[in-house]
């Protein structure tokens, strides 16, 4: 299967580079298990951001994203209402708020992506209940990837389930193709119409990674030109998983190693 496209040109992997998939999957994971416990308040983002950029680092691994189209940091950190790709840097974090921490690195030429949700100190119940939703709406997503499915019955479980939940699926970002490049086809849209869109095959790699608002699903990017966040200023959460499709399902590249991909676990 190496080196095939499919119809959608969409990459079909060989059954060997799962196992490169898994390692530079677990070394994202494990990163962002060692910087849980440095989250809390009067931390400042950056300094989250040095501890990951040394730990790629002693891992002999590379980030993904210094200097990824002009980008500086080896994480996207994104408080409260950023949606994503905040910006570390000198804010200290306060009581309550919630955080996704998004981390891609690269081991033997192989991108491993995730991100998930954090808390600084103590949880409102609005901000639990916007990481719960969030989180499991990532795993109805999951649960949807197989063989012969398609990338429209992915995004409608997602969709589905969020909004059953009087929450919003942001449409402005999306999951994304990935292998031995940081992005390529296909889209990976968090809403849809069951049926539509390409079908999964086996061998393709790809993340998962809806992002949910406790309001309005419109975003807008600050004059950055990175950060993006809610129009109407509501909190948002994100969750991100790796995956590849398998016979009968799919593989996660990405799960924690000490179990802690849910802010309350572990």
């Amino acid at each position: 299967m190496e080196g095939r496209l499919s119809r959608d040109e969409i990459r079909i992997h060989a059954a060997e580079d799962f196992a490169a998939m898994h390692r530079a999957g677990e070394l994202a994971a494990r990163i962002l298990d060692e910087v849980g416990p440095l989250v809390a308040p009067g931390v400042t983002t950056g300094a989250l951001d040095d501890f990951i950029t040394r730990r790629v680092e002693e891992a002999g691994a590379r980030s993904a994203t210094i200097g990824y189209r002009g980008y500086r940091h080896a994480s996207c950190i994104s408080v409260n209402h950023v949606v994503c790709h905040g910006i570390p840097g000198d804010k200290a974090l306060r009581d309550g708020d919630i955080l996704n921490i998004d981390v891609t690195v690269i081991v033997d030429g192989w991108f491993g992506d995730t991100s998930r949700m954090y808390v600084a100190g103590s949880l409102t119940r609005r901000a639990e209940r916007l990481i719960q939703v969030t989180h499991d709406a990532l795993m109805k997503g999951i649960e949807a990837v197989r063989p012969g499915a398609t990338f429209g019955d992915i995004g409608h479980a997602i969709q589905s389930f969020v909004e059953a939940h009087r929450m919003s699926v942001v449409r402005d970002f999306c999951g994304h193709g990935l292998g031995r490049v940081f992005h390529a086809p296909p889209n990976v849209l968090h809403y849809g119409r069951p049926g539509t869109g390409p079908t999964l095959e086996e061998g393709m790699f790809f993340t998962i990674e809806p992002m949910v608002n406790l309001g309005r699903p419109e975003t807008k990017v600050l004059a950055d030109q990175w950060t993006a966040v809610t129009r109407d200023k509501s909190l948002s959460a994100q969750f991100e998983h790796s995956v590849g499709v398998t016979a009968s399902g799919c593989e996660i590249f990405t799960l924690s190693p000490a179990g802690r991909f849910h802010p309350t676990w572990g």
